[in-house]
């Protein structure tokens, strides 16, 4: 049985997210318009711990410029990156630790680190993929121990892209028979697709000019590429979902059908002061003019989302 979660992103300042697991469910958008949110309710599942490689499956045509950005954001996510200037994205993780605080008194960890990165420039399975084909994909990388993330380039169509989604993460049972204590061990997984083409008016803001809603201009991108700084910010909020609420009964808010996690509690939050169409008060690059709230490895600059504090109940930003 496959389950996974899907990051949905209909307006440039809501994100909207779907559980799958039999049937799809949706949830309207009106729903979700910056109400303040509620307390995220622990569902008494368990939560992503101990040391954990995150590998990069990368399908179809990526520059080594934009794989770079990608695998420079996951080694900025590692507590050993707090060296980095301030804002950092190390700082950003750590709101995440707060959860696990919250479900034990002797709490366990989660380390992340840049696992193996598996390239696959040839479109293996063609350029039209299904949600199984995805954990097809995933299921390539280690499955102990880690969170494998598939990426499809910008010409590749994935079922729901840019029509429902504009990323994925889940759970699947492991296809390599790993067993732990007699049952099937099942594997984290995080998909999340490049729309520079497809749709970056949807899965791309803040930094393409909107398809709904207030007309901002759109900001100008960190790593000057407006799909891959997409991509981090999908994959930001994704892997806050899998760290918090990795199979579908940890943290999460509203219902099953459509839960709100960690980063998605938070809607088109980047920055101290964002309405819907404004991202917030952000850093700006003073030779770039780029738009950014975090600092990351060999001096990258990234945008992330806003989380959820349980601590405070309410939306966390780092500027």
């Amino acid at each position: 049985m496959v389950s996974f979660i899907s990051i949905r992103h209909f307006l440039p300042f809501l994100f909207v997210i779907s559980l799958f697991h039999v049937s799809y469910a949706a949830r309207k958008l009106n729903e979700l318009v910056q109400q303040q949110p509620l307390l995220l309710e622990y569902h008494n599942g368990p939560l992503l711990s101990g040391k954990i490689s995150i590998n990069l499956i990368w399908y179809g045509k990526f520059k080594p410029s934009q794989r770079a950005i990608v695998s420079d954001f996951i080694t900025s996510l590692s507590s050993s990156s707090l060296s980095q200037d301030q804002p950092s994205v190390a700082t950003w993780w750590k709101t995440t630790e707060k959860y696990y605080h919250l479900t034990s008194k002797n709490p366990s960890s989660l380390k992340l680190s840049l696992g193996e990165q598996i390239l696959d420039e040839t479109y293996s399975l063609g350029k039209s993929l299904t949600g199984k084909q995805i954990v097809q994909l995933a299921s390539k990388g280690e499955q102990m121990n880690a969170i494998n993330v598939v990426l499809t380039s910008s010409d590749v169509a994935v079922e729901g892209f840019c029509s429902s989604r504009c990323g994925t993460h889940g759970s699947s049972s492991s296809s390599k028979n790993v067993q732990v204590k007699g049952k099937n061990y099942k594997f984290a997984y995080v998909w999340v697709g490049n729309s520079e083409t497809q749709c970056p008016g949807q899965c791309a803001w803040p930094f393409h000019q909107p398809i709904y809603g207030p007309q901002s201009p759109p900001l100008v991108a960190p790593n000057n590429d407006v799909g891959l700084d997409g991509i981090v910010i999908n994959l930001a909020s994704l892997l806050a979902g899998t760290a918090t609420n990795p199979f579908g009964n940890g943290y999460f808010q509203g219902p099953a059908e459509a839960p709100l996690e960690a980063a998605s509690a938070c809607p088109g939050v980047y920055g101290k002061g964002a309405y819907p169409g404004y991202a917030g008060d952000l850093l700006v690059d003073s030779v770039t003019g780029a738009s950014y709230n975090a600092h990351g490895a060999n001096g990258r600059k990234y945008l992330l989302p806003a989380l959820y504090d349980p601590s405070t109940s309410s939306c966390s930003t780092l500027v």
